[in-house]
């Protein structure tokens, strides 16, 4: 049985799956990705060891590989995850220094220093990237100021992902969607920017040249397959950033659907025939990638999300909590309970949920969180619900930018995340939306989208839709109470009143903090 890999480097786990070519996972494996501390000296300097990061990932594929059939063939491996954090190599392939995470803040006067010089405006309209912290150029920055001595011995600062394709196949590579995390990358030409170079003083030679997705890199050599496992031999194809590998085995490359990540962070994603650079999108917190579907680009806008209700409940779930642990069930469910017994608009309870600030569709990172509409007959059930529908009336505020800034018109929404097994928050999504929400039947779309990568990459499958076609598993389907989607556009019209209302309390909220 033929089969493809995909390796997931994320925050928290780096997972690999063998998939057959149906997309149905035949071994998998996962081991911790560990942040550290940089040194005692700097314990909020955060990293990640890149012999860590390749020890974890040859010992997951070492663990697939010998789950596999003697009868199974591996066709190709490719790699997804995380996108900004990478690591810089001499000639000879040693690295010279560790990842530094995307959670280490320190290159915070390098952003304060692009604002000034490049400014959020240029920046977007070339790359459709927002300035933050974390990106590429600003690390390499932080190099140059503080390891002058370390970046002159570097040949390439690679990637996460490239990182680990370097260590596969000995290529220094990198893909279009990986390019685009760099602050770097001209979205129109898919090339580095003249003038962005120049005003950094980036040297170009320190980055891999950009090539699409899918595209094969070169054999695993002898010295990785006696460390994975993986027969030498093996193509390496370029997989890509994992929300948008995400998106393949749903459907979410063609224009038209809309893929809604549902999980501590909401991340909606709509494929575009080209890039939309203009001030509206970026002021309205888009951000514009290039698309690990070949020939598109993509449209991101993300917003905290679950960790709301977490927030909700370890401040107030104290009794739902004590229920589960003597009666059994979940403190999850008592909650939704109490919610769902709540009238939809829960009696009048809204909840702006901008406990950490806001970042779409006005990015705002001095909002603050709200209830408003409170009265003594209000009970925990309705507030829970208000945090619900706070949450879905945020959703459709990004949404409604799809049409608004991007002129994309949704025609099918599909999505994905661990939130999607809250049955009560996706239902009431579908109400408010007043369209079906489907949810496929796949546990872990990312590396799948990475396998499916591969297969377009060595010829198994003609292309996405191929892919897509071959390896689809429909799942459960929210349908709407188009009797609620009224009453809830009604609703709607009051949310987004209440972020200009309190706005200008703000600053004296924190003035007394």
């Amino acid at each position: 049985m033929d089969c493809l890999v995909g390796i997931d480097l994320g925050s928290t786990s780096l997972k690999t799956v063998a998939y057959d070519l149906s997309g149905r996972a035949i071994a998998k494996a996962s081991r911790p990705t560990v942040r550290h501390p940089q040194s005692p000296e700097h314990p909020d300097w955060l990293i990640w060891k890149p012999e860590e990061i390749w020890g974890g990932v040859a010992d997951g594929l070492r663990e697939v590989t010998a789950g596999l059939d003697r009868a199974s063939r591996i066709r190709a491996v490719a790699v997804t995850g995380m996108g900004m954090d990478g690591v810089p190599i001499d000639r000879s392939g040693r690295w010279l220094y560790p990842f530094i995470s995307w959670h280490c803040g320190r290159t915070t006067p390098q952003q304060k220093w692009w604002l000034e010089q490049v400014g959020a405006e240029k920046q977007f309209a070339i790359t459709g990237n927002p300035v933050w912290a974390i990106n590429t150029a600003l690390r390499l920055l932080w190099m140059r100021e503080h390891e002058p001595a370390i970046l002159e011995k570097t040949d390439k600062w690679l990637l996460i992902e490239d990182f680990v394709n370097f260590m596969l196949c000995g290529e220094r590579a990198t893909d279009y969607s990986m390019a685009s995390n760099t602050l770097l990358f001209d979205q129109r030409k898919r090339a580095y920017a003249d003038e962005l170079l120049k005003l950094s003083g980036i040297d170009r030679r320190l980055l891999c040249e950009p090539r699409p997705s899918g595209t094969v890199l070169g054999p695993v050599h002898a010295v990785a397959a006696a460390a994975t496992g993986l027969p030498a031999g093996t193509p390496v194809v370029l997989g890509g950033h994992d929300f948008l590998c995400g998106c393949l085995p749903v459907g979410a490359f063609r224009p038209g659907v809309v893929l809604d990540v549902v999980g501590t962070w909401e991340i909606v994603v709509a494929a575009t025939q080209e890039p939309v650079l203009t001030e509206e999108v970026r002021a309205m917190g888009w951000w514009m990638d290039s698309h690990v579907a070949r020939g598109l680009w993509a449209a991101m806008g993300s917003a905290v999300a679950g960790e709301m209700l977490e927030w909700f409940r370890s401040r107030f779930g104290f009794e739902e909590a004590q229920k589960a642990r003597t009666g059994g069930g979940a403190d999850w469910d008592r909650m939704m309970a109490l919610a769902a017994a709540s009238p939809p608009g829960a009696k009048g309870a809204m909840f702006l949920p901008h406990l950490s600030g806001a970042t779409i569709p006005v990015p705002d990172a001095d909002s603050t969180g709200a209830f408003v509409g409170l009265r003594a007959g209000t009970t925990k059930g309705d507030l829970v619900r208000a945090v619900v529908e706070g949450l879905n009336y945020q959703a459709l505020q990004i949404f409604a930018g799809l049409e608004q800034g991007l002129h994309v018109r949704p025609e099918r929404f599909v999505a994905a995340g661990g939130g999607t097994a809250n049955a009560f928050w996706m239902q009431n999504k579908a109400d408010m939306l007043g369209k079906a929400i489907e949810v496929p039947d796949i546990e872990e779309a990312t590396p799948l989208g990475a396998a499916i990568l591969a297969g377009i990459g060595v010829g198994v499958y003609a292309d996405e839709q191929d892919a897509y076609e071959r390896v689809r598993k429909p799942g459960r389907v929210y349908e709407p109470d188009r009797s609620l989607t009224a009453k809830y556009a009604e609703g709607f019209d009051t949310f987004r009143k209440i972020y200009p209302a309190l706005k200008g309390l703000n600053a004296g909220l924190r003035a007394l903090a």
